[in-house]
């Protein structure tokens, strides 16, 4: 499934700050947080629609978060939070929503379990779903990694998602991800892979739109020279149609690098090819590049910058051929007060291009946001 939209910069309330002190400590390995966040976004386009409806929107959120496992081989943390949000001209588009997430993981040296599940509730734009569309999306995961032998070692995880959108004329989905993995430690630092991922979309409204992606690829992981580290893999992706709507097959590609300018300068670059459907049931092949850099100026300030693309090309039915193009630009910056609170501020433009004029847009967003962690 497509991802929503990613703001670099809107992401307030996950700020990262210094170690800061917990509201309450539970026994010698859990520690209780308080969060908070208070932010107000300038929109021109807050539908992302052709004709441009703007408004000044506020967002209030409070949570929790308990982490436990303090120096332990299990760790972990539970997050709560609800959020609302006020627009000032839009009042329709009001909402108070809640985001609820669970990660643990055990790592003993020879062998990794993780687990991790979660419940968001959404309203927000993406590429493929506009007008500020609600849906619920809960997910929950486990992956493991073994030391097969000192060379070699074996991974595997399995992925449950299910979206649920409130409006008509949208598609209700269930996906189910199995990737795995052999590792072959090529070098002290660096690791091949051979890799296989399975991938089961099935919709709610009839069989029509289901599918079964296969990737099959080869790659490596680690630290490829002192300043750039990452990983990668490369192959052939097949998506099976359901019924007898035949096959399609695309070059696969996924990967995630990051770079040490300097000390304070950090280059991350992620790279997608890969099949998708949208929440209208439109069949597509997604190639995605994000870059984003980072730089610390001191210890209260560090700034930072990102440019990403997505092309989209539909291949199914009556909406092959077409193509689309969506960029976004952010600009944005981080003030530590201390260990407890944090500003963010910043600057978000997108832009997509279309065959279909009707559904091209340009959006700018300026953002503002207090948070605070006890």
């Amino acid at each position: 499934m497509n991802k929503p939209i990613r703001c670099l910069i809107l992401s307030a309330a996950v700020a990262s700050v210094a170690q800061a002190a917990p509201f309450m400590a539970i026994g010698d390995s859990a520690e209780l947080f308080v969060t908070g966040t208070l932010a107000m976004r300038a929109d021109d386009n807050i539908i992302l629609a052709k004709e441009a409806t703007s408004d000044v929107i506020t967002d209030a959120g409070v949570g929790a978060e308990l982490t436990f496992g303090k120096n332990s081989q299990t760790q972990g943390a539970i997050t709560l939070r609800h959020v609302f949000t006020n627009y000032a001209e839009e009042s329709k588009y009001n909402t108070n929503l809640f985001n609820g997430d669970v990660v643990a993981k055990f790592d003993d040296g020879k062998m990794k379990l993780g687990f991790n599940a979660g419940y968001h509730e959404l309203n927000q734009n993406t590429v493929d779903v506009r007008g500020l569309i609600r849906r619920d999306v809960a997910n929950v995961g486990a992956n493991t990694e073994v030391g097969v032998s000192q060379i070699t070692a074996a991974a595997g995880a399995v992925a449950y998602s299910r979206e649920n959108y409130h409006p008509q004329g949208f598609v209700d989905s269930e996906t189910v991800t199995v990737p795995l993995n052999f590792y072959y430690k090529w070098t002290p630092k660096v690791d091949l892979s051979l890799g296989y991922r399975y991938r089961d979309y099935k919709v709610n409204s009839g069989s029509a739109l289901d599918s079964v992606d296969n990737f099959f690829s080869v790659g490596a992981r680690g630290e490829f020279s002192p300043k750039l580290t990452g990983t990668f893999a490369v192959g052939y992706t097949q998506r099976r149609y359901a019924g007898n709507a035949g096959n399609r097959g695309l070059p696969g590609v996924d990967a995630s690098f990051a770079y040490e300018v300097s000390p304070k300068t950090s280059f991350q670059l992620s790279a997608s090819n890969d099949f998708g459907t949208s929440a209208t049931g439109l069949q597509q092949k997604n190639l995605t590049i994000n870059g984003l850099v980072t730089t610390k100026l001191n210890e209260e300030w560090s700034i930072n910058g990102g440019l990403s693309y997505r092309g989209i090309k539909y291949d199914f039915q009556n909406t092959a051929g077409r193509t689309d193009d969506f960029w976004e630009a952010n600009l944005g910056a981080t003030y530590v007060l201390n260990a407890n609170v944090s500003f963010v501020g910043g600057y978000t433009y997108r832009t997509f291009q279309s065959q279909l004029s009707e559904t091209e847009f340009d959006n700018n967003v300026f953002s503002l946001a207090l948070n605070v962690r006890y």
